[in-house]
């Protein structure tokens, strides 16, 4: 062997040991890339409807209603950090952007499926109001030491208290504020869509004078079938907006995708509001990777969306629940709604 020779080898080697080495360094960045992107209207990897309906047949749907995802990755090595920053489809970010240090794993991951699930009742609340369901008072909650326990159920939809109307919350508090503890009263109610009553003895109210049912209530929409949501293994509150759009699309007048690969984000608000949410970039490229032509783009976001715009997906803005669903009509006629 010439010097020439085990001088490469011994280069060689020493090369492969540095770039092994550096494979098992760990650095304190993370990953964020393009993730799953669902079919809103459709079913989830084991087959289940994303969303359902019970009490009513959902209409028939065609094209997509793509919620969009980034994936993340953490304990980056210093070979990956270093492949990530010079990649387009990857943003390495300092690891407590997605991992605080105030937080464990777990509060994590209870919080984004908190999110998730707030995501689902608010787009529920913003789509049913949209098409004219009306607010009613309705049990969010029956305590086990509550004397309605065994009487009314999560969900109960109350209509009357002794013959008087329950317009709102306000109303039953005032109704039960003339009461004292311990009177028994007469309940109407709605369980399952269907009317009922029952008699309920009063607590005392763990606030100010009169009585109380013992309960929690919530004052939303009702409507005549119930709503449920099925996408496991996804977190956070960015499909909001998706999911608002894909329960209009199985029970409104419109069919919203004309056929089309429509993907989008967003938050959602009761009210219909929709907000701004992270990753877009990444999110955008997920969407096109999986075919969509078309992306609903929250107005806030309009701007990075639009500095990492993909070539061939067509941007739209939107602030609102109805202002989406009039985009979608808007391009289902020929339109041209308002791009980013």
């Amino acid at each position: 062997m010439t010097r020439r020779t085990y001088t490469l080898i011994v280069g060689v080697v020493v090369l492969v040991a540095l770039f092994v080495g550096a494979s098992q360094l760990p650095t304190q960045y993370a990953a964020m890339g393009p993730g799953v992107t669902k079919n809103v209207l459709g079913n989830a990897d084991d087959g289940k409807v994303i969303v359902s309906l019970t009490g009513r047949t959902a209409n028939k749907t065609s094209g997509n209603l793509n919620m969009t995802t980034v994936s993340e990755v953490d304990h980056l090595d210093l070979l990956s950090a270093i492949r990530g920053w010079f990649s387009s489809d990857e943003a390495v970010v300092p690891r407590e952007v997605l991992f605080p240090p105030d937080k464990t794993t777990k509060q994590i991951d209870q919080q984004n499926a908190q999110d998730f699930v707030q995501s689902q009742d608010s787009a529920t609340t913003a789509a049913l109001l949209y098409l004219g369901y009306k607010n009613k008072v309705v049990l969010g909650a029956v305590p086990d030491n509550s004397p309605a326990k065994g009487v009314l159920a999560v969900g109960d939809v109350i209509d009357q208290v002794d013959g008087q109307p329950v317009k709102d919350v306000d109303g039953l508090h005032a109704i039960l504020a003339k009461l004292q503890p311990g009177t028994v009263v007469t309940v109407d109610y709605q369980h399952n869509h269907k009317a009922a009553h029952g008699k309920v003895t009063t607590t005392k109210p763990q606030k100010g004078d009169g009585a109380a049912l013992g309960i929690s209530v919530v004052f939303q929409p009702v409507a005549p079938f119930d709503v449920s949501f099925h996408l496991p293994d996804i977190g956070g509150p960015s499909a909001g907006l998706m999911f608002a759009l894909g329960l209009l699309d199985k029970v409104g007048k419109d069919n919203l995708t004309g056929g089309k690969f429509i993907a989008g984000t967003g938050t959602i608000e009761v009210n219909g509001k929709v907000g701004a949410i992270g990753g877009i970039p990444l999110k955008m490229i997920g969407a096109k990777r999986a075919g969509a032509k078309i992306f609903l783009v929250p107005a806030d976001n309009c701007g990075e969306a639009q500095a990492h715009h993909p070539s061939g997906l067509r941007l739209v803005k939107v602030s609102t629940l109805s202002g989406a669903v009039d985009a979608l009509k808007s391009l289902n006629s020929g339109g041209n709604p308002s791009g980013c």
